[in-house]
């Protein structure tokens, strides 16, 4: 495993068990078969331990496993065609935000997300993952240009937030994304929003209104993380793992709260463990989602997606 976290130390170490016992077997020619069969056994039963009784601070992590799949990825394997589009029209093209043409198993889509980078270099060219208002501004255009050809809108989500610098501010981020909030409230074709990595507030929002809106198994949604939760309360990260567990933010607890319409699976450790599967389920899901919204009238289509945002939520007054 190149990238291992503390809760998957005991993984780690059955492999490295496996990988020396096949070594010895290999430089003494005496067959160890048995003993390999017995540790893979118990490897398989300790990743199931493992992750399927993960904290949600671990879920936090495994949202940012250097390897996971990233919006380009999954359009490369769910996508026939694809034609990026680029600009705001306005300041500039926003790298963080990654939109365009595509056709998802000869359905005309257009697919709009947030793009992190793999390496340093890329990370940097991509601002992490952290769009500027021009970044949601180029949406905005991609989602209303969906609108005019009568296109569904694919959204997939992965950012640590809106990129929080003055310049941003300067040129409106909080207005940009309260225009998408808007926006994607009344726009008049099917929306479908799905989070692939980290959904971190209006960052996350700026294009997570949709009329079918999902989490892949292992991802978080919440208003602010972990770390920014910690520090606020407690003056200190220290409390992390205290914080994630109190913003209820993996997928569970926002299907339970009736904050997303449902839960997309994941191979056992993880969507980097096999991006072909994953991919499929998300393919499978946008395919089964837009035979059913793309039959309803608009009107119905508007109305219903903002009922179902109108309800989040409880008020006492």
């Amino acid at each position: 495993m190149e990238t291992t976290f503390d809760f998957e130390k005991p993984i780690a170490d059955l492999q490295t068990q496996i990988e020396k016992v096949k070594q010895v077997e290999e430089k003494t020619k005496v067959d160890m078969g048995a003993t390999v069969r017995e540790l893979e056994e118990k490897l398989e039963q300790t990743k199931v331990e493992v992750y399927q009784n993960m904290t949600g601070w671990q879920k936090v992590q495994m949202s940012r496993h250097p390897d996971r799949p990233q919006t380009f990825d999954y359009i490369d394997l769910i996508c026939d065609e694809f034609i990026e589009l680029h600009g705001d029209r306005n300041v500039k093209d926003d790298k963080a935000i990654v939109g365009g043409l595509a056709t998802i198993g000869g359905q005309s889509v257009m697919v709009i997300g947030h793009q992190k980078g793999k390496n340093t270099k890329e990370r940097q060219f991509r601002n992490f993952g952290m769009a500027n208002p021009e970044g949601y501004r180029k949406a905005l255009r991609l989602m209303r240009m969906a609108e005019k050809f009568n296109i569904p809108v694919v959204t997939l989500i992965d950012t640590m937030g809106a990129y929080p610098g003055l310049e941003a501010e300067e040129r409106g981020q909080g207005e940009a994304i309260a225009r998408n909030l808007l926006e994607m409230s009344v726009l008049r074709v099917p929306i479908i929003c799905i989070v692939i990595g980290e959904g971190a507030s209006g960052g996350a929002l700026g294009i997570g209104i949709g009329d079918r809106v999902y989490m892949l198994q292992n991802t978080w949604y919440s208003v602010i993380s972990p770390e920014s939760c910690s520090s606020i309360l407690w003056r200190s990260w220290d409390q992390k793992e205290r914080a994630a567990e109190a913003l209820k933010l993996t997928a569970e607890d926002m299907l339970g709260n009736g904050l997303i319409d449902g839960i997309i699976e994941e191979p056992l450790g993880g969507a980097h463990q096999d991006p072909e599967s994953t991919a499929i389920n998300v393919k499978n899901k946008i395919l089964s989602d837009l035979s059913v919204l793309k039959a309803k009238d608009t009107d119905t289509l508007i109305t219903e997606r903002i009922d179902k945002f109108s309800k989040m939520g409880v008020v006492n007054e």
